[in-house]
């Protein structure tokens, strides 16, 4: 009887902890995109009147934090073809998104400007092509494909892409480039 009474603890607390571990995250599939702000704000050189650095950016990290949001983030970057001008990150006609080298910064305000305002020499503008909180998730899957962001939010590697490991095996680098680099440019 004592026994019976033990296993059927241990039951409960079995099924506690997988009711528990089960949930890894919430899936908001129709998330709010962040205030149309960070557009005007975003510091793409390091250029600024004065001597004093612009104050950082506070963009939520909600599209970061969660694995669907950069899984449909890679998906939106083939179906937007992202892919015809940076193939799958490793570059072509635009620059590699993979490495460490970042023109405009590589926070995901810069990348978020990048989409939506275009930059010179090639890059378009998909302001009002492309809705905000999409190009939120593309911007969290391009820093994915750098291993800015935890390996448990990472999407693995599609099937075509043989030549760099997937972006959850992808090590973590510090990006350097002209805007908030920690280093030179190379």
């Amino acid at each position: 009887m004592k026994s019976s009474g033990m296993a059927l603890v241990l039951f409960a607390c079995a099924v506690f902890c997988v009711l528990i571990g089960c949930r890894r995250e919430d899936r908001i599939l129709q998330q709010t995109p962040p205030d149309n702000v960070t557009l005007d704000t975003v510091q793409v050189s390091g250029l600024n009147p004065g001597a004093n650095p612009l104050p950082a950016q506070s963009v939520p990290n909600m599209y970061q934090e969660s694995a669907y949001a950069v899984s449909e983030g890679q998906r939106l970057y083939e179906q937007y073809n992202c892919v015809g001008c940076h193939a799958h990150g490793g570059g072509g006609m635009g620059p590699a998104l993979m490495d460490d080298q970042w023109i405009y910064g590589s926070e995901p305000a810069n990348i978020f400007a990048t989409i939506m305002q275009g930059r010179p020499n090639g890059m378009p503008s998909f302001r009002n092509r492309i809705p905000e909180f999409q190009v939120w998730e593309i911007a969290a899957y391009v820093r994915s494909m750098s291993g800015l962001l935890p390996k448990d939010v990472s999407p693995s590697r599609t099937d075509e892409m043989n030549v760099k490991p997937s972006e959850a095996s992808t090590p973590r680098q510090a990006p350097t480039g002209i805007t908030g680099a920690p280093g030179a440019r190379k």
